[in-house]
């Protein structure tokens, strides 16, 4: 559909050009080549910008992870998102959310999803946040093999959690759930981060994404560990 080409071409043009909005924001950077008797090339990458106006909040994020083994490709996807927020009091706010996926290895040519909704921040203390959402919108996606369109109602919920365990280490946790008639989607990613100074750290990152409904012969989960460089740009 043309609105979700249009999705991803905005998202795109938000992550490429932090500098022109002040968007501050972190990156994770991974990857393996491996020459000689194998040849592997992996890549992971992710970027997440922040930038906060009044009572707005906007949220860009791009994320990407590539493996080619022997010239064989195993993994292939990337995701755009992107929210914007507007308070209604400290710990209250409603939202706008975007997401788009395209993964190779699934069933699913693309997943495309656009959500409203409202978010209460249940922990916000110095050591520990943890933000909770919850929001109705529309899914359109398309099916690989037959390149059937599929447009359905969501729930969409989501949880963000993370906790400064020492000046140099924190845990983070994100939960989302995309919960249609056509498919349930979740994912969750659980990191660990160690500082190294000011703006890097590294990322220790283990994701699990779930689909309900798939074809017959494709497995319903998927899981990823992977180690990154983490850094942090703007403020």
């Amino acid at each position: 559909m043309y609105w979700t080409k249009g999705l991803a071409l905005a998202l795109a043009l938000a992550v490429a050009s932090p500098a022109q909005a002040d968007w501050a924001g972190k990156g994770e950077l991974g990857g393996v080549l491996a020459r000689g008797n194998t040849e592997t090339e992996t890549i992971n990458g992710k970027v997440d910008m922040t930038k906060e106006t009044g009572h707005w909040k906007h949220v860009a994020g791009f994320s990407i992870l590539r493996t080619v083994n022997d010239g064989i490709t195993s993994a292939n996807r990337w995701e755009l998102r992107g929210e914007s927020d507007y308070k209604l009091t400290d710990r209250s706010y409603v939202f706008g959310a975007l997401r788009y996926e395209d993964d190779q290895f699934t069933d699913y040519s693309y997943q495309a999803t656009a959500t409203l909704g409202y978010g209460y921040k249940l922990i916000d203390n110095e050591a520990t946040k943890l933000d909770g959402k919850i929001g109705a919108g529309y899914r359109s996606s398309e099916l690989r093999t037959s390149g059937k369109k599929q447009d359905d109602a969501i729930i969409r919920g989501v949880l963000d959690y993370s906790h400064t365990l020492t000046e140099t280490t924190k845990i983070i946790d994100k939960f989302l759930v995309e919960a249609g008639s056509e498919n349930t989607f979740l994912q969750n990613i659980l990191s660990l981060e160690v500082k190294m100074n000011a703006s890097l750290a590294l990322g220790l990152s283990y994701e699990v994404r779930y689909n309900t409904d798939v074809l017959p012969g494709t497995d319903k989960t998927d899981q990823v560990l992977t180690a990154n460089l983490v850094f942090g740009f703007g403020g």
